[in-house]
């Protein structure tokens, strides 16, 4: 049986990760002036994040199937205190910059962790509910991040966001150390190299990790270029950042709906996640179109639910999928089909934009989209339907 207190904690965690890596984003981009940072620099500082869960967390996850899941995940929220105390010590630019790898490289420890000890605590029947509140716990964190971060580096100074970091992350390590129960490391057989292509190769790990990619792409554009938009349409500030909190506070709610939906067996990963898709296409086409306020709050709402439909049902699937002696290496290489989509999606967009135009741009990731939703429809069809009594 699933225990709840055992799961609360991993939210605690979700939300850390995202709270520390748009919080302190959105913060370093506002202060850039004030603590002498450049544009490139305030790039390449932003970036580190990204690069440190790019490189480790397949790294991390492996680990976690090796020595169990939580001693991983208490590590890394330990080492996310570290680096974060670390900034509130002096906080130049190189300071700043150490800090911001540290926290990437923390964050890399404890979030395939914490995903995998998710699909193990919640048992096949129930990964849906349980990953659809993982994840809204994590998209509080995105759009509450930067709000709260602001909102303490304008009352106090920079040095408060860290020490705030640094307590969240303290709870969530001492609290997963104490109720989250410890989780047996199961018997591992020996994978050979032939054995290891197979698995990630199979489309049961390929074909959610590409939703996975593909949702998050939009949604790393959607979070860098509507405000982009709200300011060339001449609108006030604030309609940028509400349509980015319309997105995330729409997330928020659907993903346990979809995640409770899904283990009733009323949506599947093919349905739900095509349909996730198609939406967000059709609101990319409406927006690169007829860009207006109107618009572009109803882009935020509809990539708002892709993400609440894609994002439960592809970690679920993923999980169903998987035996528990490899869930975190999946779990780990998952993330990183997340994060090469939440790097490559604004790359890709912003290298058209400046090429041709910007609605040019988002017409291509419309088609891609679409694209995805389509392979998703596809290669979903003879396997079953990613519900809890058929994984694929």
């Amino acid at each position: 049986m699933t225990r709840p207190g055992g799961l609360a904690p991993l939210y605690l965690a979700g939300f850390t990760t995202a709270f520390g890596a748009h919080g302190v984003g959105s913060v370093l981009g506002a202060e850039t002036d004030d603590i002498g940072l450049s544009l490139l620099g305030l790039g390449v500082v932003l970036a580190l994040y990204d690069v440190a869960e790019v490189i480790l967390k397949p790294l991390f996850g492996a680990l976690s199937d090796r020595i169990g899941a939580k001693p991983v995940i208490v590590g890394g929220l330990v080492g996310f205190v570290v680096a974060s105390l670390l900034a509130i010590v002096h906080p130049t630019v190189v300071v700043l910059a150490v800090a911001r790898l540290g926290q990437g490289a923390a964050a890399s420890a404890f979030s395939p962790a914490s995903s995998a000890a998710v699909a193990r605590i919640a048992g096949k029947q129930r990964l849906g509910r349980y990953f659809g509140r993982y994840g809204a716990w994590k998209s509080l964190g995105y759009v509450a991040g930067p709000l709260i971060g602001i909102v303490l580096v304008q009352t106090l100074d920079i040095r408060a966001l860290y020490v705030a970091l640094a307590v969240l992350a303290g709870a969530a390590a001492v609290w997963v150390a104490v109720a989250m129960p410890s989780l047996p490391v199961q018997p591992r057989p020996r994978y050979t190299v032939v054995d290891l292509v197979r698995q990630t190769a199979d489309r049961s790990f390929l074909v959610p990790t590409m939703l996975l990619a593909t949702s998050t792409a939009v949604l790393g554009v959607a979070i860098g270029f509507l405000p982009l938009l709200a300011d060339r349409l001449d609108l006030p500030a604030i309609v940028g950042a509400a349509a980015i909190a319309v997105l995330a506070l729409v997330s928020t709610l659907v993903q346990p709906a979809t995640g409770r939906l899904r283990d009733a067996g009323r949506v599947s990963t093919r349905t739900g996640s095509t349909t996730g898709l198609a939406i967000a296409a059709a609101a990319l086409v409406l927006l690169a179109a007829v860009p207006n306020a109107v618009t572009l709050f109803t882009a935020a709402l509809a990539f708002g639910v892709m993400i609440g439909l894609v994002t439960p049902l592809a970690f679920a699937h993923l999980a169903a999928a998987t035996p528990e002696e490899r869930m975190g290496r999946t779990m780990g290489n998952a993330e990183l089909g997340r994060e090469a989509g939440d790097a490559g999606g604004p790359l890709l967009v912003g290298a058209v934009a400046a090429a041709w135009t910007l609605p040019a741009a988002l017409g291509l990731l419309a088609a891609g989209t679409a694209a995805a939703g389509v392979v998703s429809w596809t290669a979903l069809r003879r396997r079953g339907s990613g519900g809890p009594s058929s994984p694929r």
